[in-house]
């Protein structure tokens, strides 16, 4: 019987952070499939057109994944998504996926990050295993020195309400100096810099809370201009900013592979 995983992602155009999230989150999984072949696919259109006209790569959407599994004869397949909520590129993804079901002996498909409230505690704990100095819980001369803020990006869809979920889980944990912010949703960055100021920290920590260090990460939350950072800056903030996204924590890519494991 032949076997694949096939791991979905939104995509990013950037190499760099692609290789060290997205590739790294493929490794990951893949090596705990040893019997499965590896296919990646991506739900941003956007994304996939400036990568095939820039840099003349063709990443598959999960149509044409799906076609290729059949065309080539799997008849098991595990499809992972690192999206980080169950929103619209998920279930865009499950909408393409609908059509092929029939078509496999078997077909299982994992879940987003957040998805069970353990799922919840799990992300909080591998967050702050990344920053341990930050971890008021285990480092008490941390508490009231310095916040961490989170940029998560945000969605129109019902599923915007995971990032609320999410800063309340933080401060649930006695980590209350995480904040978790968005750039299209709520809570809005308003409303995280009033969040912050009752807290009153002498500096501020920015980080994405993204699967990658793509755009956002890079201009809307450490830009020099119109940025998160600014903002924080003209606060009153001493800010820091760390470039790195999400899928490179091994906690975080670990709780994508327990859902492989759960969705079969």
């Amino acid at each position: 019987m032949k076997k694949a995983l096939l791991v979905v992602s939104f995509g990013t155009s950037h190499k760099e952070t692609r290789d060290k999230t997205i590739g790294a989150i493929e490794q990951f999984l893949s090596n705990a499939y040893p019997d499965r072949e590896l296919r990646r696919a991506f739900t941003s259109g956007m994304i996939m057109k400036v990568l095939k006209k820039r840099d003349n790569i063709h990443i598959d959407n999960v149509s044409e994944a799906m076609e290729k599994l059949v065309e080539e004869g799997f008849q098991d397949v595990i499809v992972q998504p690192t999206h980080i909520i169950n929103g619209e590129e998920y279930d865009k993804m499950a909408e393409q996926i609908e059509p092929f079901v029939t078509s496999f002996d078997n077909i299982c498909m994992g879940k987003a990050l957040l998805t069970s409230s353990e799922d919840y505690e799990e992300v909080c704990k591998a967050i702050m295993e990344e920053v341990p100095e930050l971890d008021t819980t285990k480092n008490k001369s941390a508490k009231g020195e310095t916040a961490l803020v989170l940029m998560g990006h945000g969605t129109g869809h019902f599923a915007d309400s995971a990032y609320t979920a999410l800063d309340y889980r933080f401060k649930a944990l006695g980590y209350e100096n995480v904040f978790v912010g968005t750039v299209e949703g709520y809570p809005e960055l308003d409303l995280i810099v009033e969040k912050v100021k009752e807290y009153a920290p002498k500096r501020v920590v920015l980080m994405p809370f993204m699967v990658v260090a793509g755009d956002h990460a890079v201009n809307d939350m450490a830009g020099e201009e119109d940025s998160w950072k600014n903002t924080f800056e003209n606060s009153g903030f001493e800010v820091s900013c760390i470039l790195r996204g999400i899928g490179e924590f091994q906690g975080i890519q670990q709780i994508y592979l327990k859902h492989t494991v759960d969705c079969q």
